[in-house]
């Protein structure tokens, strides 16, 4: 196949390209993305056989970011890319959120999608371009798949819509969103942004839609002209319709009677249900019960969904009871552990998050090293999901995707939330201890809480909440749950989460498995969560009501300051030795980074001692000399025409012979001075050319009476050759053959 290329214009006139038939021939499905300087290659690989036993779609999405696109080299010892960082597992995870629910049902092949970033200009942001670049290898392939799809990402600046902006434009965005959809629907949302309302949140998704909807008319031509409009045929499932209706006939009626009972224990219900589908099971006749087994229970699932989502639709009766709107008991307490900084148990139903907050120095920063991120991160959020939080009996292994996922959607929720130049490193971790509904959404409220605690002084308290969607197929009858169960996440149509203060929305992710959902539903789902946002608040601002006014006894103190850009080296001293002997003789931790107005200084300590002795350390390196003033000094060095004193931390000054007493001194011997006398001394003369100090003692000492200043020779005229005196004269005129004598 030849090389085909197609080309889509944004509304400000940059262009991303796609071509196909170049690179990548071997894999099902191949497409290289231009933006600028910014190249993705995406490839798709799909198994023709489903596995033995697989009934579901085996979908692995992996985003992986190159260091030599970006003309770097990886960090540590092997100077190779490793394992996966957080900002391409969050990326894969956009993208494989708006794939998979377009594979056909019956579609179980094992199906690999990557997507590779080769090289990179720094301005346009790549994780915007990979939902579109993996959708295009799929559209010129021969896989089943119900697209194409495309993401954006779009912001308002300035009070004005942009499509895929820049990482420039981005700093001054108020409202950031990651939309992937369809030509027809909307599949996937998350974002952040600053207290926006609900309407604003729709006319940013419609205009994010409307972007979109022009990409997929691309991917079709680029489909078209590939010749890839034919999908291969496939059999990944063996269905008996005829047990597929018995098992309907046998089970719906007892199915319903459980969703309808409403009982609030999911252990109860979840073994009600098994019980039904075990029963049926167990009358088969035994010749083929094991043989049938995997298919009635199959089938099974999908009368259960049924069952369950009429009965909310017809009876108005949720799982566990509740009406749509109603929110789950909650209960919470702050400062539950003594040992972290701040603490919290929040409880809704049976969701439960431990969230503790730990402040800390400058030193505990995290440090970003990504392809195209580096810096400093202050403010963190890690979210725990161990497997007995919904009675697993597994071993944990490490961090999941989920996990990664779940938590970068707590800690957006927050952090626009989170006090400015706030001096602390700020960490929270969310445990989730029991889990029957969104764990994220009670980290947020677990967070908020829990800084509360920790008396951070936050704009504004955040909350939030999971709301669901059942719709009817055959009729335009839909109900949009708060506050969803597990179960209805997974029987239902929608999963969103939207967080907020009480005057707007701070983020927001959203998951949709249905076709045609309209704004009208959108915005009765954001109005409806709107209202539950606030009920939680209302429990959590009874709970704690303000910011501890101090922070707990155990919490570092930290004071900051400035110090002039000259005096950053003198503070830190060759090879880091004077900060290092500052924190050592203090007990204080010192760092210092250099900013536009100077050096930054963070002391921090446990006890305001420890900071007190730092800070004078530090104000005795940055002090400037002043001219009259009395100094305690010790004494470096004794030299034939005086002594050298540090009258201040690293400067010396010179203490002339005539400048010790007020009788004259023969030599030095008759001063009495010894190296590492402390002395005190008077700064008489700075001088302006050299910098170099004049010291006195007599000066501080009574004149006596009738002392007459003695007359000194006039100074002979210096000629050429001649050098200053390290005594503050001239040295002589230099001989001929010979040296200047060492006195004259």
């Amino acid at each position: 196949m030849n090389p085909i290329k197609k080309t889509i214009t944004l509304a400000d006139g940059r262009t991303i390209t796609l071509e196909t038939g170049k690179l990548a021939k071997q894999a099902d499905g191949a497409v290289e993305l231009r933006m600028g300087g910014t190249m993705l290659l995406a490839t798709v690989v799909s198994a023709k056989e489903a596995g033995e036993g697989v009934d579901f779609m085996p979908l692995q999405v992996e985003y992986k970011e190159k260091f030599s696109s970006a003309g770097r080299f990886p960090g540590g010892f092997l100077k190779r890319e490793g394992r996966a960082s957080d900002y391409e597992i969050l990326t894969s995870r956009l993208v494989d959120r708006v794939l998979r629910p377009l594979f056909p049902d019956n579609y179980h092949a094992d199906t690999f999608v990557n997507i590779t970033m080769y090289s990179s200009d720094g301005e346009d942001m790549p994780d915007a371009l990979a939902g579109l670049a993996a959708s295009a290898a799929l559209a010129v392939s021969d896989i089943p798949f119900n697209g194409p799809i495309s993401e954006v990402r779009v912001a308002r600046i300035d009070g004005q819509f942009v499509i895929n902006p820049t990482f420039e434009q981005l700093e001054r965005a108020d409202m950031e969103l990651m939309v992937g959809a369809t030509y027809d629907n909307i599949m996937m949302v998350e974002g952040e942004m600053n207290e926006v309302s609900e309407a604003e949140l729709l006319a940013a998704l419609k205009f994010a839609h409307e972007a979109i909807k022009e990409q997929c008319k691309v991917q079709l031509e680029l489909a078209e002209a590939a010749g890839a409009t034919v999908k291969r045929e496939y059999c990944h499932e063996v269905n008996d319709e005829e047990l597929r209706a018995d098992v309907k006939a046998k089970c719906y009626d007892k199915a319903y009677a459980i969703a309808k009972a409403g009982c609030a224990d999911k252990h109860w219900r979840q073994d009600s249900f098994d019980a039904i589908c075990q029963e049926y099971i167990d009358a088969l006749p035994e010749d083929v019960r094991d043989e049938k087994a995997p298919l009635v229970k199959r089938y099974y699932h999908d009368v259960e969904k049924e069952a369950v989502r009429r009965c909310i639709l017809d009876e108005g009766v949720r799982l566990d009871g509740r009406k749509t709107t109603e929110i789950r008991p909650i209960w919470c307490e702050v400062d539950y552990i003594p040992g972290p900084h701040g603490s919290a148990v929040f409880t809704r139903g049976e969701t439960q998050s431990l969230s503790t907050v730990t402040l800390g120095t400058k030193l505990d920063e995290k440090i970003l090293d990504d392809v195209l991120n580096q810096g400093r991160e202050r403010f963190l959020l890690h979210y725990n999901f161990p497997p007995f939080s919904t009675g697993e009996a597994k071993a944990q292994r490490g961090v999941g995707r989920r996990e990664v996922g779940h938590g970068n959607l707590a800690h957006r929720a927050l952090k626009r939330m989170f006090p400015d130049d706030f001096p602390y490193v700020c960490r929270i971790v969310s445990d989730i201890l029991e889990s029957n509904g969104s764990s994220s959404m009670a980290t947020v409220c677990a967070g908020t809480l829990a800084l509360l605690d920790a008396g951070v002084k936050m704009k504004k308290p955040v909350s939030g909440i999971a709301m669901g969607l059942i719709t009817d197929t055959e009729s335009p009858k839909y109900a949009v749950l708060s506050d969803i169960l597990g179960d209805e996440d997974h029987l239902g149509d929608m999963d969103f989460k939207v967080t907020g203060t009480v005057d707007g929305i701070t983020a927001t992710q959203m998951d949709i498995k249905c076709d045609g959902l309209s704004y009208e539903i959108l915005e009765k789902a954001l109005n409806q969560a709107r209202d539950g946002r606030l009920h939680i608040l209302n429990i959590i601002n009874s709970t704690i009501p303000a910011p501890r006014e101090d922070y707990k006894p155990h919490v570092p103190r930290i004071v900051t300051m400035t110090i002039p850009k000259d005096m950053i080296g003198a503070v830190i001293g060759p090879g880091g030795k004077i900060i290092q002997g500052i924190q050592e003789e203090s007990g204080a931790t010192v760092s210092i980074d250099e900013i536009d107005e100077g050096g930054f200084i963070e002391v921090a300590a446990a006890n305001k001692a420890a900071i007190d002795k730092a800070l004078s350390m530090i104000n005795a390196i940055v002090e400037l000399p002043e001219e009259g003033k009395v100094y305690q000094g010790t004494v470096r060095s004794i030299m034939d025409f005086g002594a050298f004193v540090e009258f201040m931390p690293h400067r010396d000054g010179l203490l002339h012979i005539s400048e010790i007493s007020w009788e004259r001194l023969e030599n030095m011997e008759a001063s009495g001075l010894k190296e590492g006398d402390k002395v005190e001394v008077k700064l008489i003369e700075i001088d302006k050319k050299t910098g170099k100090y004049r010291l006195s003692m007599r000066a501080l000492l009574p004149k006596p009476e009738g002392y007459v200043e003695p007359q000194r020779a006039p100074r002979a005229p210096r000629r050429d050759g001649g050098a200053p005196r390290r005594d503050g004269g001239n040295r002589g005129p230099r001989r001929e053959g010979g040296a200047p004598k060492k006195h004259e």
